[in-house]
Parts: structure tokens; sequence; C-alpha cells
């Protein structure tokens, strides 16, 4: 138990240092003297190496020892952590920041696996809910802790330093609680290396792709082009010698189990319409309003604080022998579509204050279709496929977030557009009528305004419509009972229901 909660302190780690790092790029930017073009590499070769590493981290883990990969990957981290700030070339800034993006991008996967593999049915569940709290605490979290190194402590190298001090506390746990087991080298010759070593470059061409496309214009730009083309093609062969390969790094033939095919699609869209309860409000705030990450941290822990008790809440809520776990995830992503129509009322008269009730909306809705997500894919697989679930999950989960952000931004973009032609139109026609007209430079700043409004409120509504659509679809999931049942147990060892 010592060693789980040392892995859960590393992957709420990795998530911060994500997040944090993304939200203080700005105060980084300015601190070290790049510009904007350069420096939005370091938010991409980040995700890259974090979406790398989780298809493969469980296989390094199994082979090597949970407990020494560990280890070593906190000391990597920490260690990188230490020396970024100090970094002044560019290049050399970003080769570090995707290293440390490799060795983060370990730890999350780490979580789920050793909650599928240590803890028994009556208490798995609360083990998916300390990794649910990774994509519903931490990135909320974020904006609090953005806030004050930059606001508060008045130093932006805590944006880096922050992890140095989780990583001794979870190494501590993780190095006295796991086993110092042998390495596995007889794994190392049955590995599929030909694969990984298409898979590596296809992950990383896809991750530019997404992180970089809309800055790029997407099929405007040569770069994204040709990493598209080249990540898909990689992908395929990648995917390809997998499924073909006696000792895959993730089993894919288990994708074909309706709880595993259809939740992990759910996931996926799941985690594109979760950019509702912090890209928007803080893409609002931030361009509108003006307000710095520290005034924007009530936003954030309003969702993230109740995840403490409403995690565990949920997990005692599946328990429950009359309680069907399809329901409670349509029940969460109707609070999630509930909480976006009520954000889409967004007008320019609206701060922090006004987001009280779809961020507390979020807060309820979020564990409840994450949880329940989780519950319903892992309760079909056995224990020895934990690793491959792992693997394809936070692939996905990876996948989404890169996904979600591109979606949603080029969504608020090309709307934007939109609005800001009828507003320059409208403005037009009324200029003949009005005796007092604004200078244009007013009438550009009013415009670009108001049409970020709009984006932003129609970017809700289309949020929430997909989570409604969402929700048809997870009554087609079949039915899992409550842990612990005879039912629940014979179910759990059904390869394809």
């Amino acid at each position: 138990m010592a060693g789980l909660v040392g892995i859960f302190i590393a992957a709420m780690m990795a998530g911060l240092n994500n997040r944090v790092g993304a939200l203080a790029l700005a105060d980084i930017r300015g601190a070290l003297g790049f510009g904007f073009d350069g420096a939005s590499w370091i938010t991409t070769v980040y995700s890259a190496g974090e979406f790398i590493a989780m298809p493969f981290s469980a296989w390094f883990a199994i082979t090597l020892s949970v407990r020494r990969f560990e280890l070593w990957m906190l000391g990597a981290c920490a260690m990188l952590a230490l020396v970024l700030p100090f970094i002044q070339d560019l290049n050399l800034l970003l080769i570090l920041r995707f290293l440390q993006g490799i060795a983060s991008g370990t730890m999350i996967p780490l979580l789920m696996m050793a909650a599928l593999k240590f803890l028994p049915p009556p208490i798995r569940l609360h083990g998916l809910g300390l990794y649910a709290m990774t994509a519903t605490f931490a990135p909320n979290l974020s904006i609090w802790l953005t806030g004050y190194w930059a606001d508060g402590v008045f130093d932006w190298r805590w944006a880096y330093w922050q992890v140095i001090p989780l990583a001794v506390i979870s190494g501590y746990l993780v190095a006295w609680g796991l086993p110092n087991e042998p390495v596995q080298t007889s794994r190392f010759r049955q590995a599929n290396w030909f694969g990984m070593a298409c898979g590596i470059p296809a992950l990383g061409f896809i991750a530019v792709t997404l992180d970089q496309g809309a800055r790029l214009d997407w099929f405007h730009s040569s770069l994204i082009v040709f990493s598209l083309v080249a990540g898909l093609v990689l992908l395929s062969v990648y995917l390809l010698t997998e499924w073909y390969h006696p000792s895959p790094f993730i089993k894919l033939q288990i994708m074909g189990r309706r709880n595993l095919g259809l939740g992990f699609t759910l996931f996926i869209f799941l985690l594109v319409v979760l950019m509702s309860s912090s890209l928007l409000p803080s893409s609002y705030l931030g361009h509108v309003q003006d307000y710095r990450p520290r005034q924007m941290a009530s936003i954030g822990l309003i969702v993230a604080i109740p995840q403490l008790i409403l995690g565990a809440g949920v997990a005692l809520l599946l328990y429950q022998k009359w309680i069907d776990a399809r329901l409670v995830f349509g029940l969460g992503l109707l609070l999630i579509s509930l909480a976006c129509f009520s954000g889409a009322q967004l007008s320019s008269d609206w701060n922090g204050d006004q987001f009280v009730v779809p961020q507390t909306l979020q807060a309820f809705g979020q564990p409840m279709a994450v949880i329940s997500m989780l519950f319903l894919c892992t309760s079909v697989v056995q224990p020895h496929e934990g690793p491959y679930v792992s693997g394809i999950v936070n692939t996905l989960r990876a996948f989404g977030v890169l996904l979600g952000a591109a979606v949603v931004g080029h969504l608020v973009t090309v709307r934007g557009r939109f609005h800001a032609e009828m507003l320059l139109n409208h403005a037009a026609l009324t200029n003949a009528s009005l005796s007092l007209f604004p200078e244009p430079a007013v009438l550009t700043q009013i415009i670009s305004q108001q049409s970020l409004v709009l984006s932003i409120a129609d970017a809700y509504r289309v949020l929430g419509i997909l989570a409604l659509l969402l929700i048809p679809l997870v009554l087609r999931l079949s039915y899992i009972p409550a842990p612990g049942s005879h039912v629940a147990t014979a179910a759990s060892s059904v390869p394809s229901p």
C-alpha cells in the first residue's frame, strides 16, 4: 500500500508537471527571452515525450521491476527539473524537456497497472479512483499552482522545481514499499523492437501535428502535412506488428470486447468534453478579462478540491449491488452537459464568480463519468492483462488530451473568424445611422473581444451536445454487477461479452 501511494504521488506529479509547465509558459518565455513561436515547442516536445512513453512503460516496468523502473524515472525527472530553469539555449531546453516528458509519461500508466495488480476486487475501485484523479484533480489544481509560483512566490522556476519534493517523497515510499525483484532479461529477446522503432516516431509526429497544427494553420503547413502522413503510416506499421507479434507491448485483440472497444472510444470523446472545465474558462478569463493564473485559481479549485472526497464517494456508490455503473456514467455526462450549457450563457460581463455553477456541475459529473468508465472497462479483463489495458488506456488518454486541445482550439478559431466577420458587417451597416461611431482601433478591439466571447460560448454548446450524444453509447456497454458478487466475478472472467 505504501508503494501504491508512492506511485500515486508520482502520477500526480507527472500530471502537474505537464499542465503547470504549459500554463506558466508565458512567464518562462519572458524570463528566458524566447520568442512565442520557438517557446511553443517547449509544451509540444513534453507532450510528445509523454505520448511516446505511455504504450511501453508497463512492459519496461515488468521487465526491470516496478520498483527499479519507477525509481529510475523519478530520479531522471527530478534531476532534469533541477537544471531546466538554468538552460538559456532553446534547443538544449527542448531536448531536456522532451526527456523529462518521457520520464513523466511512464508514471501515470504504472498507477493503473499497480492498482489492477496490487488491489483485490473489494477495494480495486478505490485504486481506479486514484487514477481518475490524475484526469480530474491534477489539471484543475494546476491553475492554482501556476498562479502561486508565478504571482505568489514570484519565482517562475518553481514551475519546474515543484516536482522535486514530490519525487523524493514518492521515491521513498516506492523504495520502502515495493519488492526489489530481479530483471527479467529473457523478455528483451521476445520484445517487438521493430514495432517500437516505428511506434516511437509515429507517436511523436502525431503529437506535433495536434499540438502545433493550430499555430501553423494545419494543412497550409508542410511540416504539419509531413508529420501527419508520416505519423499515420508509421502508426499503421506499428499496430500491424503489435497485432501479429507473440509478445506485444499492447495487446490489440482485447479491444474486441465490447466494454473495452466501445469504452475506450467513449474515453477519447470524454477527454475532449473535459476541455470545457479547464481550457474554456481559462481562455475566456485570460484573454477577455486579463486574469493572471492566480486570479483564475478559484475556477480550478472548485473542480479539484471536491475530487478528494467525490472520488471515494463514487467508488463506494459503484460497490452497491443495486447500482448500474452505466447509469452513473450517463448521469455524470448529463451533469457535464448541463455545465457546458450553463457556460454557453457566457457574455463579456462575466468574471470568475459566474463560473461557479458550471464548475460545480463539472466537479460532480467528472468523477461519476471517469470512474464508472474505468470500472466498466477494467472489469472485463484478467489480472495478467492489466499491463496491456494500462498501456492502451494511457496512450488513448494522452491522445485524447492532445486531440481535445486541438479540436477546441480550432473550433474557437473558426467560430471567432465567423463572428468577427458578422460583427464587422453589422458595424458597417449601422455606421451611417450613428452620430458617434468608434474609432477604427477601438472598433477592432471591441469586435475581437466579442467574437472571442461568442466563439467560446459556441464551443461550450458543441461540447455540451457531444456529452449528450455519448449517453446512448454508454448504455450500449455491457452491464457489470457491483464488485464482490458472484455474478461480477463470473462476468470479469468472460473474455468477450
